[in-house]
């Protein structure tokens, strides 16, 4: 069975997500997962924070399972809106807020999903969102 995406493409999101983080001077976990949700590459950078390698993956797996961005289910979980505890069904494996982007290929079907985490929310999608650019 070959994968929706390879480790060497994995590989070169990390790298891209990495290079972002430093930029942006916040050590980061970094996860890429398959089409099916299956962990494809994983980085912790020195220094991260360490509950980030746990949701990190989370992300990258919501992303791929919600078929969006993880910050675009962030108003859909909210009380009173159609998803509201939808979290709490899955026992924990999903992260509904930011860091977290949906990787797709040049077909237009899903890829994958790179989840970052450590930083702020908005430091997550945007490290994340340099790993989705280079696998464009």
């Amino acid at each position: 069975m070959s994968r929706s995406i390879t480790l060497e493409q994995s590989q070169a999101i990390i790298e891209a997500c990495r290079s972002e983080a430093t930029t942006i001077g916040q050590p980061m976990n970094i996860a890429v997962v398959d089409d099916a949700g299956h962990l494809v590459a994983f980085a912790a950078m020195d220094d991260t924070k360490l509950i980030g390698e746990d949701i990190s993956q989370k992300k990258a797996l919501t992303a791929v399972y919600f078929q969006m961005d993880t910050r675009d289910l962030a108003p859909l979980v909210q009380p009173g809106q159609p998803l509201y505890g939808i979290e709490a069904t899955t026992t924990g494996k999903l992260v509904v807020f930011g860091g977290g982007v949906l990787l797709r290929g040049a077909d237009g079907r899903i890829a994958g999903g790179v989840g970052v985490s450590a930083g702020s929310v908005d430091e997550d999608h945007q490290v994340a969102e340099a790993g989705r650019k280079v696998f464009a």
